[in-house]
């Protein structure tokens, strides 16, 4: 029930804002504010997003925590959704999901509400504590690849028709 409030109250909310603005400052500026913003956002959105996508390879490649990196990641792209939507209420919140401190805030309020049964990382991360030499499913072998023509031989082609 409260997401379908948000979907009624926000519209609203920025068309008022668009009415109030654009009565002050007239309406060419008012659409060069939108603009403006939308263009500054996905600017620093493209910045922001790049360096926290370092930072997740970065993460996987040391096998350290990537939840931080990733968190900042998703809330960098929902800013750059709320960058691209027409409106000052939505900008103000997608700037400030760029703010590293702001982000920082919301991970650590999302943070006490969510539970983490379990998590492994690594290259047998699921596989418990068996080593992948002592599992039954692996077969070590060799092979050569033969280059071919035409079909492998495998399958054969069915004649059409009456």
């Amino acid at each position: 029930m409260w997401l379908f409030a948000i979907f009624v109250a926000l519209p609203i909310l920025e068309i008022a804002l668009f009415i109030q603005v654009g009565g002050w400052l007239g309406l060419w500026p008012t659409l060069a504010i939108v603009i403006a913003t939308a263009a500054l956002g996905t600017y620093l959105v493209r910045r922001q997003g790049l360096a926290e996508l370092r930072r997740v390879q970065k993460s996987f490649d040391t096998f350290s925590d990537p939840t931080r990196p990733l968190a900042h990641g998703a809330m960098i792209l929902a800013s750059g959704l709320l960058l691209l939507t027409p409106g000052f209420f939505t900008d103000a919140i997608g700037f400030a999901l760029l703010v590293p401190g702001i982000r920082d805030a919301v991970m650590a309020h999302v943070r006490k509400r969510v539970t983490v049964k379990s998590f492994t990382m690594g290259p047998d991360a699921g596989q418990g504590s068996v080593p992948p030499a002592a599992r039954d499913d692996v077969v070590e072998g060799d092979y050569v690849e033969v280059p071919r023509d035409g079909p492998s031989g495998w399958t054969r082609r069915e004649p059409r028709g009456p």
